[in-house]
């Protein structure tokens, strides 16, 4: 397990543990318990944010210099 610091904003953390005693309690971990499931759910927003900016570019298509092909038969053709 890692450790981090860092440094919130006064507001924000106060909302944070509001709803971390709301939904976890006010238990010892209650906070890293939180902290893992809003950086699990950060991640993987992130992560579906890059596929669906890969499948724009994928839709999009690339232009690699103006050749063209008719059908891949064409393309393979000896």
């Amino acid at each position: 397990m890692g450790t981090i610091t860092v440094t919130v904003e006064d507001k924000v953390e106060e909302r944070f543990r509001e709803r971390t005693a709301q939904k976890f309690g006010k238990r010892k971990g209650s906070l890293g318990k939180a902290f893992n499931s809003a950086m699990k759910k950060w991640i993987e927003q992130e992560d579906n944010d890059a596929v669906a900016e890969t499948i724009e570019l994928l839709e999009k298509g690339i232009n690699l210099g103006g050749i063209t092909y008719k059908s891949r038969d064409e393309l393979y053709e000896r």
